[in-house]
């Protein structure tokens, strides 16, 4: 038996994201409150504090999982099956799908829950790039080369966890192509949809584009509600049956007082109102990081995230990322991404979508540690 994978960026944050002064790795925006989300809900303090604590919906609550649907073009609540997280609807789709001497084809950089599962699932894990030479497009002549009839499943996540671009129509239908070439069943981790930088365009999802599609969304990236522990996986009708069966042995279901309060952040008054915010916190933030870069001079580079509350930051420094990162944590008491937990070195990732009183005096003391490098003093 191949000796266990662990989830290497999740260990990493587990670790030391709750000992640092400032932590700059998560990858969503400023959570919400609880009263802020309620805020302008008539009755929405009440209805929840009238919640009896019994077992829900295992599939999820009706009203949620109709929500969800209703971000999906052609979906219905029976597409949806709500998960603790988009961490177990990618867990349960991997082992639903993929068996042990199975090949799939990872899009890396990315988050590497799903290659680590299909690693630690004994599966043959093959890996396609974004290339940064060309503003980390997808490398879709080496996707084409990889896959072959006994590809069982392609594994790409749009907007992209750690770069932030998101594929154009013309990339999403070539990776479509690819899938259906072989009728390999496509992984789409899209929980970034929603938190574009320079559009309010959403992101269009894989779902609909393909009979073979299992896509994942969560309320912890664009809504600013990580703290709910609540995600989805929309597939086809007869393949959540299966899901569903593996759901209930990994964690029965989510909470119920999760799902109500998601099934009030996705109503028809209040997605709005979350979108929004967290775009503002994403544009406001990226003006920041950029001028705090280019005070460097050419120290960082960076291709700008098309989304997400984060920026896959180059350094030209003489250290390793893992290096870099354990000095800013233990010197500093900042905590950001070393590049290495996503396959690419002399990288960083730093997120942006954060107050400016939280921001600022962590982008100083990252400042501090670079000056020490450099050999310079303040």
């Amino acid at each position: 038996m191949a000796a266990f994978q662990p989830f290497v960026l999740e260990q990493w944050m587990s670790i030391f994201e709750q000992k640092v002064d400032y932590n700059l790795s998560e990858s969503g925006a400023h959570p919400i409150s609880v009263r802020d989300l309620l805020s302008e809900v008539p009755g929405g303090v009440d209805s929840l504090l009238d919640t009896e604590l019994g077992y829900p919906h295992v599939e999820g609550i009706p009203a949620l999982r109709q929500r969800i649907a209703a971000l999906y073009n052609g979906a219905t609540a029976e597409n949806v099956l709500v998960t603790v997280g988009a961490a177990e609807a990618n867990y349960i789709t991997v082992h639903t799908f993929i068996e042990p001497g199975d090949e799939i084809v990872v899009m890396v950089p990315n988050y590497m829950q799903v290659w680590g599962i299909a690693k630690n699932r004994g599966a043959a894990v093959k890996e396609f790039h974004l290339r940064e030479d060309r503003d980390w497009a997808p490398d879709l002549d080496e996707l084409e080369s990889l896959v072959t009839p006994q590809t069982k499943m392609i594994a790409v996540c749009n907007p992209n966890n750690p770069t932030g671009h998101i594929l154009s129509e013309q990339e999403m239908d070539a990776i479509v192509a690819i899938a259906s070439r072989v009728e390999a069943w496509l992984l789409a981790d899209e929980v970034y949809s929603g938190a574009e930088r320079a559009t309010d365009v959403q992101t269009p999802s894989f779902f609909g584009r393909y009979d073979k599609v299992v896509a994942m969304g969560s309320l912890s990236k664009a809504y600013g509600l990580p703290g709910l522990r609540i995600g989805w996986v929309m597939a086809p009708k007869d393949q959540i049956r299966g899901l569903w069966r593996r759901h209930e042995y990994v964690t029965i279901s989510a909470s119920k007082l999760a799902m109500g309060l998601a099934a009030v952040a996705l109503s028809p008054d209040v997605h709005p109102r979350l979108m929004a915010r967290t775009r503002g916190y994403i544009r406001a933030g990226y003006p920041v990081l950029e001028e705090w870069m280019a005070s460097h001079g050419d120290t960082f580079s960076l291709t700008p995230p098309g989304a997400a509350a984060i920026a896959f930051v180059k350094y030209h420094l003489d250290i390793g990322s893992a290096e870099f990162t354990d000095r800013l944590c233990k010197e500093k008491s900042v905590l950001i991404v070393p590049g290495a937990h996503f396959g690419v070195e002399q990288h960083v990732r730093i997120s942006y979508g954060l107050p400016h009183d939280y921001l600022l005096p962590a982008l100083d003391r990252i400042h501090e540690l670079v000056v020490e490098l450099q050999g310079g003093a303040e």
